[in-house]
């Protein structure tokens, strides 16, 4: 975890401000990072929040996250907005990245609402390496989108306001597509579904704030065994992983509990994991705050 001090805070739009975070006197330097990744911000009320960094990845004395606020808070975009105040310390961890911009020849981005945040510095880093990207940034009103103005005098960026002109047509997009062209796309749940519907999926990467309902079979009991503590907790059907490792003083780093954001991976070294998250676990791994077990028990890295 690292120790930051909060700058700035900018109003961007109605409903969406950005913090900067700059890096404590005693660091000196922030962690470096990529486009595509975020953050956990640990907020003074006792939440931590997952946000994507929008900022330059060269500049390593500051961050900048972008925070709207949402009426169905639970708790943290309303902090945030009403109580969080420049010249605050506030814990940071290290960035994460599980959205990274991929090399290709050209890129086309799309962005919804406030899904543009970790593809602001993904377009910088192809207009860097003089590659093509075009970005297709939509949302109901140019004043409602957060770095509207910040694009908008960039080639190559598209500002579409659905109010005023309706959805972006994908279809065509796609029909268009260069056949060498990753595509990068994060906003609601609608524009996500629409794209998978017709980019193809070896080209398209996507990047999801809330989970995807799906259905699995029933929740059963199993065991997890701690391999470097020693030690077996019993997982009951009613209870997630992650809760049952706190309760038996297990405790892991842990941030949206919707297996978005990975921030509680742990290790499997032997069992057989439901994955039940919506980032993809890497061979060996699992997000202990959705996904359970096939087997009658887990042995895990802890």
């Amino acid at each position: 975890m690292q120790q930051a001090v909060l700058a700035r805070i900018d109003r961007v739009t109605d409903d969406v401000v950005a913090l900067t975070l700059a890096a404590d006197a005693d660091e000196g330097e922030l962690a470096p990072w990529e486009p595509g990744a975020h953050i956990d911000l640990s907020l003074p009320n006792w939440l931590t929040r997952q946000y994507s960094l929008c900022g330059d990845p060269a500049d390593r004395a500051t961050y900048r996250v972008a925070v709207r606020y949402d009426p169905l808070s639970r708790g943290g975009s309303e902090y945030v907005h009403r109580f969080l105040r420049p010249g605050r310390r506030l814990g940071v961890s290290l960035p994460r990245n599980h959205f990274p911009l991929v090399a290709a020849p050209r890129y086309l981005f799309l962005a919804g609402g406030i899904g543009i945040t970790p593809l602001l510095p993904m377009l910088r880093a192809a207009r860097a390496r003089q590659l093509p990207a075009e970005l297709v940034y939509s949302g109901p009103t140019a004043e409602s989108m957060p770095f509207a103005d910040e694009l908008r005098p960039l080639s190559g960026v598209r500002i579409v306001e659905t109010k005023r002109q309706g959805r972006q047509d994908l279809e065509a997009l796609a029909a268009t597509l260069e056949g060498d062209t990753l595509v990068y796309c994060c906003g609601p749940a609608s524009m996500l579904a629409a794209a998978e519907a017709v980019f193809p999926v070896e080209r398209l990467h996507t990047e999801r704030f809330q989970p995807v309902a799906r259905a699995f079979g029933p929740d059963t009991a199993f065991e997890a065994v701690c391999a470097r503590s020693g030690g077996t907790v019993a997982v009951p059907a009613d209870e997630s992983l992650l809760d049952a490792l706190a309760h038996a003083g297990r405790p892991l780093p842990s941030g949206c509990r919707e297996g978005v954001c990975g921030s509680c991976e742990i290790t499997v070294l032997d069992g057989a994991p439901e994955h039940r998250d919506d980032i993809g676990a890497p061979e060996g791994r699992m997000y202990p705050c959705v996904s359970r077990a096939l087997s009658p028990r887990l042995v895990l890295d802890l």
